[in-house]
C-alpha cells in the first residue's frame, strides 16, 4: 500500500492523521478558505514546480481580500511547498496550499479574525479531464447555472466558497453525460468552465473572455497567452456570445488541473475537426514541452524543489 505523503500543517510536516481541524471551524460552515492548485513535473532537470511563486503570491492576494492573516510569508510558504514535495518522494505532483479560518466561533463574522490554519498537501494526479480528453478533446455543455454576478463574490480570488457554483456547473454537466460544464455570465455571455478558462480559435487568432467576464484570470491562461505570442499568435480578450462557440474553428480549456485540454463538442455540436485542432496541438506541444525539455523556459517559470 502506498504511504500517504506527509502534510505541512501550521509550520511543520506531520502525518495526515495529525492534521486535524475543529468541527466548529469557520471554513467548514461558511466556506471561508483560500487555496491554490499547483503542479510539479518530472523534467530532464529533475522535479520542477510550475510558477509556484506566482501561485503563492495569488494565495496571499486572496487572503488579503478576505481579511485572513498570513501567518507565514510567501517565501516561507514557497519553501514549505518545496520541502513537502521533497519529503513525499514524488517526481510529479499536484500541490494544494490552503489557508482556512479555524475555530473562531459560530456566526458568519469570525469572533477572532486571527485564527487560521495553514496547510500544504501533495498528491499524484494525472489528467484532470482524462488522458483521452487531453489527446482527443472532451464534450462540454453550457449549463443553466451562471457564474458569479459582479460585486457579489470576487471571482479573481481563489476562495473555497466561490467553487460552490463550480460544483453545480460540473454536476449538471456530468448528469447530462458531458465531461465538463461551461458557465455564462449573468449577462448571458461566455465566462468560463467549472474550473477552467476557455479559449476559442477563430481565423488563426485566440479569443478569450476578459477579466470583466467574472473569470479567475488563471496562471495557466497567462502562460498560454505568453506562449501563443512567442509563436506569433495573437490573443484577443473580448466578450464572447455563446453562439460564437458553435462556429469556432477550435476550442480549448486551460487550468493548472486541466492543463491544455481541447473541446471537441459543445452542446453536442461538433467543433472544427471534431478533435484536437492544429493550433491547440501546437500550444499543447509548447506547454508540455516546458516539462520534457522541448520548449525553452525563457520566462523562469520552472522552479526546482531543492
Amino acid at each position: 500500500m502506498t504511504k500517504t505523503p506527509r502534510i505541512w500543517f501550521n509550520g511543520r510536516l506531520r502525518e495526515s492523521a495529525e492534521c486535524t481541524v475543529h468541527i466548529a471551524s469557520h471554513a467548514l460552515h461558511y466556506g471561508s478558505s483560500v487555496f491554490e492548485g499547483i503542479r510539479a513535473y518530472e523534467t530532464p532537470n529533475g522535479t520542477m514546480i510550475m510558477r509556484g511563486m506566482d501561485h503563492m503570491k495569488r494565495l496571499d492576494y486572496s487572503a488579503r481580500v478576505y481579511r485572513m492573516p498570513m501567518n507565514y510569508s510567501v517565501e516561507e510558504l514557497h519553501a514549505a511547498m518545496r520541502e513537502t514535495i521533497r519529503d513525499s518522494g514524488l517526481k510529479s505532483a499536484y500541490i494544494r496550499p490552503i489557508i482556512s479560518r479555524g475555530n473562531c466561533g459560530l456566526g458568519v463574522i469570525p469572533k477572532d479574525m486571527s485564527i487560521v490554519d495553514t496547510a500544504i498537501m501533495v498528491a499524484p494526479w494525472g489528467a484532470y479531464l482524462g488522458e483521452d480528453g487531453v489527446k482527443n478533446g472532451i464534450k462540454a455543455c453550457i449549463t443553466s447555472w451562471h457564474r458569479l454576478a459582479p460585486n457579489t463574490m470576487p471571482p479573481g480570488v481563489k476562495a473555497g466558497g466561490n467553487y460552490l457554483v463550480s460544483q453545480l456547473i460540473g454536476l449538471e454537466a456530468r448528469d447530462r453525460g458531458f465531461v465538463e460544464g461551461i458557465g455564462l455570465g449573468t449577462d448571458g455571455l461566455l465566462s468560463e468552465g467549472a474550473g477552467e478558462n476557455i479559449f476559442l480559435v477563430q481565423k488563426g487568432r485566440l479569443l478569450t473572455p476578459p477579466a470583466s467576464a467574472m473569470i479567475l484570470s488563471g496562471i495557466t491562461r497567462d502562460a498560454v497567452i505568453t506562449l501563443a505570442a512567442h509563436m506569433g499568435l495573437e490573443t484577443v480578450e473580448q466578450t464572447i456570445a455563446r453562439e460564437q462557440m458553435y462556429a469556432a474553428d477550435e476550442i480549448f480549456m486551460t487550468g493548472t488541473a486541466a492543463e491544455v485540454t481541447p473541446v471537441k463538442q459543445v452542446d453536442h455540436m461538433v467543433i472544427g475537426n471534431g478533435g484536437c485542432g492544429p493550433i491547440t496541438r501546437r500550444l499543447q506541444d509548447a506547454y508540455f514541452g516546458l516539462f520534457n525539455g522541448q520548449t525553452e523556459d525563457k520566462w523562469g517559470w520552472l522552479e526546482p524543489i531543492e
